[in-house]
């Protein structure tokens, strides 16, 4: 198959999204599909797909912009300014099918009509949220694709009777992510306190600051965050306030987040509502125990033995970070199984089975 991925922040962020497509684009192109990236970033050395630059203006550079219809935040500012490359880049007659996980102006452009020839089927995914797909408001009623991936069974079930859809998990490259000793010092880090770690934008819907209320409760802990955003200066005070010689935040490129995970004894995530969450199983295939927001959606993703509670309560997740300190091995290693289960190779195979099936015109909804 000749697959486009198209993306502003492909090859320019390594965060949630990027990650997940990078990694897809990569599996697919090494079982022997000819796979296409246009990202606003900069070739890598030795990717065994072909990459294509469209330039973007920065998203931190919107942070402070008005929020509007269609321009609801920084990160769509972003892809409107990818736009005029993209459309330089995408020729629709020399794929069988493209795929984004970026709404409004990505999914229109490589919907768009084809002057000559046949527009190819687009798949949409819904790495970042299906709202896309299941509201009627604003300019979300402009949305459309040939098959839609479904990153949790929440979102299959709002959306299988509309979209042909298919119900894929995200991945993560079990080479890179497993147990192996610290590397503290290369981070920062106290060598002789524990070490609760996380990995977040620094926006509202990650709640990073109750993660700070909460560590603040444990008096011998110091949290590390792995992380950037808008919130970063109201982060870094209420981290002076509360958890003074007690937190770190870093910039970790990509290829060192396993050795992150590894120098860290428990992991924090407290958004409520995740497409998906790489962190989670990242995490747990280096054999660190789980705390976050219990839900239907989490428990699909990490079973029903990690650290789960309603973390509206900063005391119970306090206590959560305290009983996960001294999980135990067998659950350490049950949690390392069940992460295996997540791997590129595995997701891969899924999408190149639905991808075929858009393609021939086979998938249907419902």
């Amino acid at each position: 198959m000749r697959i486009l991925f198209a993306l502003p922040g492909l090859h320019k962020y390594e965060r949630g999204a990027e990650v997940a497509l990078n990694a897809l684009a990569t599996e697919l192109a090494v079982g022997g599909d000819d796979v296409t990236i246009i990202g606003s970033g900069h070739p890598k050395p030795s990717q065994p797909y072909r990459f294509f630059r469209a330039r973007s203006l920065q998203r931190e550079g919107f942070e402070h912009f008005p929020s509007l219809p269609v321009f609801r935040s920084e990160t769509v500012y972003e892809e409107a300014s990818f736009v005029p490359g993209l459309l330089r880049r995408y020729r629709p007659r020399d794929f069988d099918i493209t795929a984004t996980c970026s709404y409004p102006f990505t999914n229109w452009v490589l919907r768009r009509p084809a002057f000559r020839g046949v527009r190819p089927p687009h798949v949409f995914i819904t790495q970042n949220g299906d709202w896309p797909a299941q509201s009627e408001k604003s300019e979300y009623r402009l949305f459309g694709c040939e098959g839609l991936v479904c990153t949790n069974p929440d979102y299959y079930e709002r959306n299988h009777l509309r979209w042909p859809s298919a119900l894929i998990p995200n991945g993560i490259d079990v080479n890179r992510f497993r147990p192996g000793p610290p590397v503290r010092d290369k981070f920062g880090l106290p060598e002789k306190r524990p070490v609760i770690l996380m990995v977040s934008a620094l926006i509202p819907s990650k709640r990073v600051g109750d993660g700070i209320a909460a560590v603040s409760r444990l008096p011998d802990a110091h949290l590390v965050v792995a992380g950037d955003g808008p919130l970063r200066d109201d982060i870094r005070r209420m981290a002076d306030e509360l958890l003074p010689g007690r937190f770190t935040r870093v910039s970790v490129a990509g290829h060192e987040m396993p050795l992150l995970y590894r120098s860290a004894d428990v992991f924090l995530h407290l958004s409520k509502e995740e497409s998906f969450g790489n962190v989670y199983i990242e995490a747990m295939a280096c054999g660190l125990p789980i705390v976050g927001h219990d839900t239907p959606r989490l428990r699909w993703i990490v079973g029903d033995d990690e650290f789960l509670t309603d973390t509206v309560d900063i005391a119970a997740v306090a206590s959560r970070l305290t009983e996960a300190r001294s999980g135990t091995e067998t659950q350490r290693q049950a949690r390392i199984e069940r992460s295996s289960e997540f791997s590129w190779t595995k997701v891969a195979a899924k999408y190149r089975a639905f991808f075929e099936q858009v393609i021939s015109g086979q998938a249907r909804a419902g």
